[in-house]
């Protein structure tokens, strides 16, 4: 692990492995960046990785939560002046928004980015009234339900999908521990709002990436980005969804191998 300070003298904390130009990876939602694990080790051969450990799912932090998108920026930028050198930038789900708004906020710093379905709002709140009734599960001391409401309601999963997922949480105590964080991150975004405008602004040479087997809405989503974005190219992963990182990490690995050999080099 590496630390340094943001700007609101949080310490912040971030994986490093391997050596090269760097990439800098923000995880998805329900994580601590032990997702892209594989990924960051097929990297790390040729490149040097920092997965950032984002402060919203930071359970060492008890206090000053729920966080802003605009705090975890500060973060994001604050590991970038460490590394000292224009780094490749990788977003996950709401990691991808998180990376959207550092890419807005210093451009500079960035050579290009990797956006694996960024879960931006475009239209209707993201979470809404579904985060609202998750918690009132959750307060109710039924953390399976709430997580089957979030599965089913915002990441629109299959019914019997999102009860499984429940299930699982239920009995997981890192899982559980990280669901009120999931949806702090889903009132930040609600909070963020719609920033489709704000984003034609970024000329960052960028990859929004997908999977066939997401559900349709993150899809539309970044098709939304897509036509906003100057400089941007979509890449399909076929048979994949929203996990990819984990269930295809070779092939998510070659295609930021990819820029970054463009971009970097």
């Amino acid at each position: 692990m590496i630390t340094t300070t943001s700007a609101d003298g949080t310490t912040v904390l971030a994986a490093d492995e391997g050596q090269g130009p760097a990439i800098l990876v923000l995880h998805p939602g329900m994580d601590d960046g032990k997702s892209w694990g594989k990924v960051a080790g097929l990297l790390a051969t040729r490149f040097r990785v920092v997965r950032l450990h984002r402060r919203q799912y930071r359970l060492d932090l008890t206090t000053g939560s729920p966080f802003s998108i605009a705090q975890e920026v500060d973060d994001v930028l604050a590991v970038a002046k460490m590394i000292g050198e224009p780094v490749l930038l990788v977003g996950h789900s709401s990691g991808g928004v998180v990376a959207l708004e550092a890419l807005l906020a210093s451009p500079s710093t960035f050579a290009g980015a990797v956006l694996y379905e960024p879960a931006l709002v475009i239209g209707p709140p993201l979470g809404g009234e579904a985060v609202k009734q998750a918690r009132v599960a959750l307060a109710a001391g039924k953390p399976g339900k709430a997580m089957a409401i979030w599965l089913r309601d915002v990441i629109r999963l299959p019914p019997w999908l999102a009860r499984l997922g429940g299930a699982y949480v239920t009995v997981s105590p890192r899982y559980r521990a990280l669901l009120p964080r999931q949806l702090d991150d889903n009132d930040a975004l609600d909070q963020l709002g719609v920033r489709l405008d704000a984003y034609t602004r970024i000329e960052t040479p960028t990859v929004l990436l997908t999977g066939d087997r997401s559900p349709a809405h993150l899809g539309e989503r970044l098709d939304a980005l897509a036509r906003r974005l100057p400089h941007a190219e979509k890449v399909v992963l076929h048979g994949q969804g929203h996990a990819a990182n984990q269930t295809a990490s070779g092939e998510v690995a070659r295609v930021i191998e990819t820029l970054a050999d463009r971009v970097l080099r």
